[in-house]
């Protein structure tokens, strides 16, 4: 049985990005804030293990070092800005014409009456 209604149109998974705004300050600041909070963990699971291997000097060492240097760096990411990101987003792109009416290899065609 034919239908007379018109064929839906076929809808993209991704929305159309028409704008480069940044994530808002409150995004920005949750993200700094969670990978301060990684960093911190990290360094204090560090600081346990250098504890641990006490008795493996080498180890101990650089687990300790981590441990003293994961606070600055947290700090130095926590204070500086998200990159800008590279996406590979679903931009707008103009309709191609249906067909090319000059073809650009060969010159134009001169027709005499």
């Amino acid at each position: 049985m034919a239908s007379s209604q018109p064929p839906a149109r076929s809808r993209r998974p991704e929305p159309v990005l028409i704008t480069e705004a940044e994530p808002s300050l409150a995004e920005q600041h949750a993200a700094r804030k969670r990978r301060y909070v990684l960093t911190m963990a990290v360094r204090g699971v560090s600081l346990v293990l250098a504890a641990v291997f006490y008795q493996v000097l080498w180890l101990a060492l650089i687990f300790a070092v981590l441990g003293t240097v994961l606070p600055w760096i947290a700090v130095m990411m926590a204070n500086d800005r998200p990159p800008k990101k590279k996406l590979d987003v679903n931009r707008y792109t103009a309709p191609r014409p249906d067909r090319i009416l000059e073809n650009p290899a060969r010159p134009g065609r001169v027709i005499d009456h």
